[in-house]
């Protein structure tokens, strides 16, 4: 009897190990599915937010070039990059809802990319090709590299997939790795802390790491919360969870730190260096953020780690690139303003600034350089030696400009 009845038991466990084959291949493709729309959503939303900073940038330096006394924020076309600028960061919040953070994280690298192409098309300057090939030649390399970079994060990333219940953020939040990495953090930027404001430590290193501790706490927080408002809308509200809200807590006021320290580093780095190092800090500790957080890497095999790894790589070496393309500085060369001298005519009734070309741009949106801005727009104080009047009562000139040399 029992002879006759395996064959019978075996039949019947068939179909069972059938179907529960035929149902993995359909949530990987569900899986990956979402994985594109949220590389998609961050994508769009890192274009528009380039175009929104290129336009609000357009709208100053129309506004600086003209006699125009209309505020920049009276301006329409400042407007339209406040909306564009809104629009991106909707569609790079909802990403978050769709993708792992791990992923979504490294594709800022768009917004560099598209800065940096934006900067090349809309730049004044006009270049022979060879000298043009020759100044932005690093720029094109950077871009292929970035969207080589780009296509192996998209193409090898993390799949892993859950709902962002209360119930499964809150466990994550407890979870003993999470616990640990946060001790880890807040040691680390405590110490940071304490360098930078007690031993005046202001290296650029210093400073973005402190953002991009900060942004890791930024980006789980996203993610919790959009997470969240994509499963209420779905029907299962989340929130009436207290988790909700201090999550949301929590990503305004990293948000704002982050932004604090951000502002104090572009008051003593150059833009470039900060696009750069930015990037590489921050995506190197959100990615790592979120593999604690979230495991965005549990299930993965090697191969795809190891690609997405090399995919993070050539993007950092893509942004580097790009960034670091700088101008050259220009030479301080002192003048005098015309207003100041007796006799002389006032050349900026006419509209003519009487100060050396620049020959650079705002650093807000476009990847530009404006090094020593401040020591240029500094008026030279030329020194005057008085003359004593001669003794046969012949008239001196009251006083004496001494030349310089650019040297000195």
């Amino acid at each position: 009897m029992e002879g006759g009845n395996s064959p019978n038991l075996q039949l019947q466990q068939l179909p069972l190990a059938t179907a529960a084959v035929s149902v993995q291949p359909h949530t990987d493709s569900f899986s990956y599915k979402e994985n594109l729309i949220g590389a998609l959503l961050a994508i769009f939303g890192h274009l528009v937010i380039s175009i929104a900073l290129n336009l609000q940038k357009y709208s100053h330096i129309r506004l600086a070039g003209s006699k125009d006394p209309r505020a920049y924020f009276k301006t329409k076309t400042w407007w339209c990059g406040l909306f564009l600028l809104v629009l991106g960061e909707l569609g790079v919040f909802s990403s978050y809802a769709f993708a792992p953070l791990s992923l979504i994280v490294p594709l800022s690298a768009v917004s560099v990319i598209a800065s940096a192409i934006i900067g090349i098309i809309f730049i004044k300057e006009k270049w022979k090709p060879k000298d043009f090939l020759r100044r932005y030649v690093l720029s094109f390399v950077g871009c292929g590299l970035a969207i080589v970079g780009t296509y192996l994060l998209i193409t090898f990333g993390p799949n892993s997939h859950e709902k962002m219940t209360g119930e499964n953020i809150t466990r994550h939040l407890v979870s003993w790795p999470f616990l640990l990495y946060m001790l880890v953090e807040i040691i680390i930027f405590c110490l940071l802390l304490y360098f930078y404001k007690e031993k005046n430590a202001n290296y650029i290193v210093v400073i973005l790491l402190l953002v991009a501790l900060l942004g890791s706490m930024t980006v789980v927080t996203v993610k919790a919360v959009a997470g969240m408002i994509v499963v209420s809308i779905q029907g299962n509200l989340q929130l009436d969870y207290p988790i909700f809200y201090i999550m949301l807590v929590c990503m305004i006021a990293t948000a704002i730190f982050q932004a604090t320290f951000l502002a104090q580093a572009s008051q003593l780095y150059d833009s470039s260096q900060i696009a750069s190092i930015g990037y590489i800090l921050s995506t190197t500790v959100a990615i790592t953020a979120g593999a604690t957080f979230y495991l965005d890497f549990t299930g993965e095999d090697v191969l795809h780690i190891c690609m997405f790894a090399l995919g993070c790589l050539i993007a950092f070496l893509g942004v580097f690139l790009i960034t670091r393309n700088r101008k050259k500085s220009v030479p301080f060369e002192p003048y005098i303003s015309m207003d100041a001298m007796p006799g002389m005519q006032n050349m900026h009734d006419k509209g003519i600034a009487v100060q050396p070309d620049l020959k650079a741009s705002f650093s807000y949106g476009a990847l530009e350089n404006n090094d020593n801005m401040p020591e240029i727009y500094t008026p030279a104080t030329l020194p005057i030696v008085q003359e004593q009047h001669g003794s046969k009562g012949v008239s001196a000139p009251p006083y004496r400009v001494l030349e310089h040399s650019k040297k000195e």
